[in-house]
């Protein structure tokens, strides 16, 4: 039996109406959901850019062909010159010199990175030098490994001598006729007035400006074969300012 058409009508107008009344909403959800995905994906794309960045900037290591680049822009944007030692017995400050900008610039940025920390003078010869930034842990070998294997060319032609209370650059102890200097170490000289056989072969590259005592402290402890202290002598910090 067919509907009225009155019946008919109704239920044409409610089918009408009903689908008036959803579409709207179906559409509002799907555009909510559109702007989910969107935003989603953006906060995604940005994450991905911000991780590829970091990855960039801690996959960073100097070696022989950037150093001398990567040095003189960073030396550019350098304000601060001296540098305090904290170490296991006391305190000492350096100032390093503008003229030898590789240097300078080599003993910020390792100090900036936290290199030094927990490194230790491993090499002290009495009324003589005492030698720092070095250390027979695996995590000082961790941190030159994330930093980079270099050399430094020399730069002693600047007019600094080994004074006493003078910082200097070791050069490296593999074949290296040309004294290149090994980064990651220093030496102080303590000898009175000064080392001068030192001059010509080794890199001056600043002065101890306070704490000297602190530095003789160090030179005044007993040490065993190959002038290694019986008891560590640690560098606990170094600060740049």
């Amino acid at each position: 039996m067919g509907l009225k058409p009155s019946a008919l009508l109704a239920s044409i107008l409610l089918f009408f109406l009903a689908s008036c009344g959803e579409n709207p909403k179906k559409k509002e959800v799907e555009k909510i959901q559109n702007e989910v995905e969107k935003d989603t994906a953006s906060t995604q794309q940005i994450s991905e850019v911000e991780e590829i960045k970091e990855e960039k900037e801690e996959a960073f290591m100097l070696n022989e062909e950037n150093v001398i680049d990567f040095y003189f822009n960073y030396a550019k944007e350098l304000k601060e010159d001296k540098v305090r030692l904290t170490t296991s017995m006391g305190s000492f400050t350096v100032q390093l010199y503008d003229d030898v900008p590789y240097h300078k610039a080599n003993f910020i940025y390792l100090a900036r990175k936290g290199y030094f920390n927990n490194t230790q003078f491993h090499r002290v010869v009495k009324d003589f030098i005492i030698q720092g930034g070095n250390s027979d842990d695996k995590e000082t070998s961790r941190k030159r490994r994330a930093i980079g294997r270099y050399l430094l060319p020399p730069d002693a032609k600047k007019g600094h001598k080994h004074h006493r209370g003078t910082i200097s650059m070791p050069s490296s102890e593999r074949d290296n006729p040309h004294k290149l200097a090994s980064p990651y170490e220093f030496f102080i000289v303590v000898t009175k007035p000064g080392s001068y056989h030192l001059d010509g072969s080794y890199t001056p590259f600043g002065r101890v400006i306070q704490g000297m005592d602190v530095v003789d402290a160090i030179n005044n402890v007993p040490v065993g074969d190959g002038d290694w202290p019986y008891q560590n002598v640690y560098i606990l910090k170094a600060e740049v300012f």
